[in-house]
């Protein structure tokens, strides 16, 4: 009898430590989403009201055609609470989605054969350029963003999705090769051994037995290079000028920074920064879980 009351009192407790886990980790994210369904007055209104009591687009309107809410006009004349920056989120959010998913890719076509020649082959120099490369990684990112500016710029570069689609690159492929190395290592030669045997060359083993065995790898490998780009602000601010290539955190930054910006706009924005994230996340649950889950066994 004691047992099972202990067992009660014991999963009662750990379903509360996850409610309270889930409402601390989601509860910002659902704020701000209401947030930007509300006027300006009711978001400033003490006490706050944590769900709309008059639920609005008027802030996506704007943001999208320009279209002022009413509650931004005082007598014909803008308050200074409305921000043009905001207008630029869609286009920033957009140029990030293109660098973002060019990293990916990237990383994916580089990273995947770099780890499996580190992970099976035996070659000269292989642990040098293995060390090499992790220890590029550790670098911090103010240590080589004036090297990287100079770089760009004698590239004629600046202001381009290109040169963060570079230097994102070689951000996250290191981490790639390192993190798909240890999961190569840690599944079996059987498979591997049997087509070099049937005649297979080591890009045919890699294209049609290594890859289908290590998609959650993958999966999780591609979800790191996307939002680290995605998110990615030094750089992106230092090598942007202009909306043509500016992305996301740039511009947000830059609305945040404004001291008489609507809450509610600033709201938009990192509401819809939060939407292609989420449709990565659910589009990829099943492999990406997989992968994550799997890392418990990396040596």
């Amino acid at each position: 009898m004691q047992t099972n009351t202990y067992k009660t009192i014991k999963s009662i407790f750990l379903n509360l430590l996850v409610i309270l886990l889930i409402i601390y980790i989601a509860g910002p994210f659902l704020w701000v989403m209401s947030a930007s369904f509300q006027g300006e007055n009711e978001l400033l209104r003490k006490p706050a009201s944590f769900i709309p009591e008059k639920p609005t687009t008027d802030n996506y309107r704007y943001v999208f055609t320009g279209q002022v809410p009413t509650s931004y006009e005082v007598t014909g004349q803008l308050r200074s609470r409305i921000s043009q920056e905001a207008r630029l989120i869609a286009p920033a959010l957009k140029n990030s989605f293109i660098i973002a998913l060019s990293v990916l890719v990237i990383n994916l076509l580089l990273a995947t054969p770099a780890a499996y020649a580190f992970a099976r082959l035996r070659w000269k120099y292989r642990s040098g350029v293995y060390n090499f490369i992790l220890g590029s990684r550790l670098m911090p990112a103010m240590a080589i963003a004036i090297p990287y500016y100079v770089i760009i710029q004698s590239l004629k570069l600046m202001n381009t999705h290109l040169s963060l689609i570079l230097v994102h690159s070689a951000l996250t492929i290191p981490f790639s090769i390192w993190f798909l190395t240890l999961y190569i290592t840690n599944i079996p030669r059987d498979m591997e051994e049997a087509g070099l045997v049937d005649g297979c060359n080591y890009l045919q083993v890699l294209q049609k037995i290594v890859v289908p065995m290590i998609m959650p790898g993958l999966v999780a490998a591609s979800a790191f290079a996307f939002m680290t780009s995605y998110n990615e602000f030094l750089f992106a601010r230092f090598l942007t000028t202009s909306i043509a290539s500016q992305t996301g955190p740039v511009i947000i930054s830059s609305i945040s920074g404004n001291p008489d910006v609507s809450y509610s706009l600033i709201s938009v924005c990192v509401t819809l920064a939060m939407i292609p994230p989420i449709i990565l996340a659910i589009a990829m649950r099943k492999w990406l879980t997989a992968g994550l889950a799997s890392t418990v066994t990396l040596r």
